[in-house]
Order: structure tokens, then sequence, then C-alpha cells
């Protein structure tokens, strides 16, 4: 609600629903990082054989 130039709440704030959002990874790539960096030590063991 934007009153004279003033962000307010909405007059039904106490009685919305709630919504909750469960804490995640932070780092949302995270499987994709650790397959990069198993290939990647991968291909230096081959070159060293």
């Amino acid at each position: 609600m934007d009153i004279a130039g003033q962000t307010l709440p909405s007059p039904y704030y106490l009685t919305d629903d709630v919504q909750y959002y469960a804490p995640g990874p932070e780092f949302k790539l995270a499987r994709e990082a650790a397959a990069l960096a198993e290939q990647k030590a991968n291909q230096i063991s081959e070159q060293q054989r």
C-alpha cells in the first residue's frame, strides 16, 4: 500500500498467512561444483599416467 509516498503494511497484516521458506544451501550449485572438481581431478590423474 502506498500513501503519500510512504510504503505501509496492509491493514490485514496481522491475519495474513505466514509464508515460510525452509533454509537451503547458500551455494545452489554444490552438486555441479563437486562434479566439475571430480572431472578436473580425473583429467589430471589421466595425464600423469
